[in-house]
């Protein structure tokens, strides 16, 4: 049997579950979850291997309109899943009303086999799910349409499946132990940045992005020193909380699922910066790894 590999990209809206659909079919946590809207900030790929196969997954961010140039930034993580898939999914809530949008509109005129998923069908009803479905195989016909719930999970296997029978005969492109392309100064960082998103409210969580600044690994301990960058001298003060107590609850829960990461004990050091307006400052935004 010949060998098989290529690119299989996720797309789809804020918080339809595209970062658990990837984390569920990868087996490890890559991605960040929360439930706030634009938590996926880069493009992530995440690696699976067998004897036979080698899937490359990208989770993206979710397609939205921006406002700010790191918005712009994310949106062309999204424009670049579109360019070098082999195999598309698109993801959606079994609540989303079947409509087209841009990304649709690309997907309807794609040559590259589409898998359609309607999502979280657990918090809806089977003819609600089949009449969706229907919705959807009528704007997108040459479509592979399933219903699935990524969380519990459910019917993964037939969308594993059915990536292996569109996946083209192709060596792998990445060595067989690789879990994904990014470092593990990006996945301690994304640790810090989840739990900054679910501990603090409004704006301050979306005006935050952290740094690693020192990574170092001894026989025993590996040594963290990170930097939450925030737009506005105020959020900093929210950051940091009364006596600094907020700060070391984000560092007391980023350290624990850090540790869980590497299988390592861990010593994490936080500290805030304010850079005005980053989100809009291309310097600022390359240093933070934004294209």
């Amino acid at each position: 049997m010949a060998h098989k590999a290529g690119f299989v990209n996720i797309l789809g809206k804020p918080n339809v579950g595209k970062s658990t659909l990837m984390n569920a079919l990868v087996g490890e946590k890559l991605s960040i979850i929360t439930s706030k809207a634009q938590t996926t900030r880069h493009r992530i790929m995440g690696i699976v291997n067998s004897d036979d196969f080698q899937i490359v997954y990208s989770d993206t961010p979710g397609i939205l309109d921006p406002h700010y140039k790191l918005h712009e930034s994310m949106m062309k993580n999204v424009e670049s899943a579109m360019l070098d898939a082999d195999v598309f999914i698109y993801i959606c809530e079994a609540g989303e009303k079947a409509a087209s949008n841009n990304i649709i509109d690309k997907l309807k005129r794609t040559e590259v086999p589409v898998l359609f998923l309607i999502n979280k069908i657990d918090l809806s009803d089977q003819p609600a799910v089949e009449e969706k479905m229907k919705q959807w195989q009528e704007i997108l016909p040459k479509a592979e349409i399933i219903p699935i719930s990524a969380l519990l999970p459910f019917n993964l296997e037939k969308v594993l499946d059915n990536i292996i029978i569109h996946l083209p005969e192709s060596p792998p492109f990445f060595p067989k132990d690789e879990l994904s392309d990014k470092t593990m100064r990006f996945f301690v960082s994304e640790i810090i940045r989840e739990k900054i998103l679910t501990g603090y409210q409004k704006e301050v969580p979306y005006s935050a992005e952290v740094v690693v600044e020192e990574y170092k690994e001894d026989d025993k301990i590996t040594r963290i020193r990170a930097l939450i960058f925030v737009a506005r001298e105020s959020q900093k003060a929210i950051i940091l909380g009364h006596q600094g107590n907020a700060i070391k609850k984000v560092g007391t829960n980023a350290r624990t699922d850090i540790e869980e990461f590497l299988d390592k004990k861990v010593y994490l050091e936080l500290f805030v910066k304010v850079s005005k307006d980053w989100r809009n400052n291309e310097r600022q935004l390359k240093r933070f790894g934004y294209e």
